[in-house]
């Protein structure tokens, strides 16, 4: 594939943003509805859900600083699988992937990948001892040992073997901004790569053989690379019915992307980074004109409103949920938004992305169990989600918005459609994490759809936040995107742009608390410009140029507080 053309390609990605006033709704009709079910609770900084594939469907969790635990299949406590020590485990260090040997039930090998002590990132191979629950702790070897520069992130990465039999292992370019190490597109370093090794052919040290196939030679031998051009490749999977390879990388100030790659594609692929960014120009510099980049099949903007880091997911191929079969499930790590592509039959051609809002943050990884069901691990709320499926509500949302008053805050929002549906509980926080309930509105039952209004009785200032709960008759719902209310604590400060009417194209601000930054917007959402208030007070005069006349937003933004007032722009 060469430089990704929006116009031409058969990728096609459903994002939309609403913009009014400050306030970002995003909406979307989510194919499958995806929802979160807790299974197992009280876990420490859980990084990862494996399987043994050994017969006993056995739930393993990997953790954070070094232990793995082992559940039944009915989430009841077995043991503490295995302990390691001398881990660096602060920013992104770790225990970070496990995996079982296709043949673990005879062989009772596995392999762990974790940052040592100093930071460099270290693949080691363990058996399992008498007790099926329990590793063999003094059995463990260095497999390979990966030198990491100083910097904490951009580790990956995460272990599987494919089906060919070969063990495959994720690696970052190395940490810090645009590949300071240039490690991403150098084929003869192991970071910023997708790695392939044999290990079915040593028993000596090094552990493994490189297989004939690994398409770079340097100094005459093959090496362990199988792909190129990755930043942070945290998380990643096979699609075990097709074998297909599923890989998200991490982005850096522009795109969080999703990467596809055929089980019959031949190796040797270079996903860009960093001359590309996801699908757009980035360092072309030392970038070769010929080079074929395999761009990503999906992506999306990385900023605090969209998300910062992508959760790469699973093609979901179990059956307890029919309608999640085929479907491709990830989020992102900091907003818990849910992405999902598919269905998935085999043809990149068909891949189509939606995104579907969630309040499950901090994710770390979606995992199988042996009977393909799929799993999901809170890096922050230490559980273990069942992930489920079900029919997509009878409600289409496609408005949500509220406005202050003295003492309450008027909601409203509107469907396009309603068939059978049961009610909106509205929700309420100051945070945008904590929700309360704070009210209910019975659905008007209307197949054409139909508005809606709610008071919340609340005086004060700050920001107050807001979502609807959707629920079902059945009992199944899903939550809209949550809106943003800001409110001041004075006229004058609410508003500050003097005159509001302008006429001369230069802005009068007048500043009376500390803010960051002041952006001037359309109000289809397009940011014209941006100035920096750093350490400005009083009256601050901005020249507006050439500026058409119409209506425009201007926004200040602070640590904690986010202002917005329209002006008029006169000839």
């Amino acid at each position: 594939m060469t430089k990704f053309d929006a116009s031409r390609s058969t990728v096609y990605i459903k994002f939309l943003l609403c913009f009014y006033f400050g306030i970002c709704v995003n909406f979307s009709v989510a194919q499958p509805l995806i929802s979160f079910k807790p299974v197992i609770t009280g876990l420490n900084t859980p990084m990862q859900i494996v399987n043994a594939g050994d017969g006993t469907n056995r739930i393993f969790i990997v953790q954070k600083a070094g232990t793995v635990l082992v559940y039944d299949k009915n989430y009841v406590f077995k043991s503490v699988f295995l302990t390691l020590s001398g881990l660096a485990t602060e920013d992104e260090h770790g225990l970070l992937s496990m995996v079982f040997h296709p043949d673990y039930k005879t062989n009772g090998l596995f392999y762990v990948y974790y940052t040592n002590a100093v930071g460099n990132l270290v693949l080691e191979r363990f058996n399992v001892s008498a007790n099926p629950d329990v590793a063999a702790a003094s059995s463990g070897v260095i497999v390979l040992t990966i030198l990491h520069p100083t910097q904490p992130n951009h580790n990956g990465g995460e272990l599987h073997f494919g089906s060919d039999g070969y063990l495959y292992l994720s690696t970052g370019d190395g940490g810090g901004s645009n590949d300071p190490y240039q490690n991403a597109q150098n084929t003869s370093a192991l970071l910023g790569k997708m790695l392939r090794i044999n290990v079915n052919t040593s028993v000596e040290p090094p552990y493994y053989t490189i297989p004939d196939t690994n398409p770079y030679v340097v100094d005459g031998k093959r090496n362990e690379v199988f792909a190129i051009g990755l930043r942070n490749p945290f998380r990643w999977s096979f699609d075990r019915q097709t074998n297909d390879m599923w890989i998200g990388d991490v982005g850096q100030g522009a795109r969080e992307e999703v990467n596809h790659r055929k089980a019959g594609t031949t190796s040797g692929v270079n996903y860009g980074w960093p001359c590309y960014e996801g699908n757009l120009d980035h360092l072309l510099a030392n970038c070769s004109g010929t080079a074929q980049y395999h761009f990503p099949v999906y992506w999306y903007q990385t900023s605090f409103e969209t998300g910062r880091s992508v959760i790469g997911g699973v093609v979901y191929r179990g059956s307890a949920f029919p309608k999640m079969v085929g479907y491709y499930i990830g989020a992102d790590h900091y907003t818990g938004d849910i992405h999902i592509i598919g269905p998935v039959d085999g043809s990149e051609n068909a891949i189509v992305g939606t995104m579907q809002k969630s309040s499950f943050t901090y994710l770390s990884d979606f995992g199988e169990t042996e009977d393909g069901e799929l799993y999901a691990v809170g890096l922050s709320t230490n559980t273990l989600y069942l992930v489920q499926g079900a029919d997509p509500l009878p409600v289409e949302l496609v408005n949500f918005s509220g406005v202050k008053g003295v003492e309450s805050v008027k909601l409203s929002w509107e469907t396009s459609i309603e068939k059978k549906f049961g009610q909106f509980d509205v929700e309420f926080s100051t945070n945008a994490k904590s929700f309360e309930k704070v009210g209910y509105v019975l659905a008007k039952d209307a197949p054409n759809g139909a508005e809606y209004q709610f008071s919340h009785k609340r005086s004060g200032v700050g920001n107050l936040y807001y979502r609807l709960k959707m629920i079902d008759i059945d009992g199944t719902y899903k939550y809209s995107s949550i809106i943003s209310i800001t409110t001041v604590d004075s006229e004058l400060s609410a508003n500050f742009v003097r005159p509001s009417f302008i006429e001369n194209k230069i802005l009068n601000v007048v500043i009376e608390e500390p803010f960051s930054s002041l952006e001037l917007v359309e109000v289809n959402g397009n940011i014209l410009s941006k100035t920096d208030l750093t350490g400005k007070r009083g009256n601050i005069e901005i020249p507006l140029g050439s500026m058409q006349a119409g209506i425009y937003i201007v926004r200040m933004q602070g640590a904690d507080k986010i202002l917005n007032q329209k002006i008029l722009v006169s000839q």
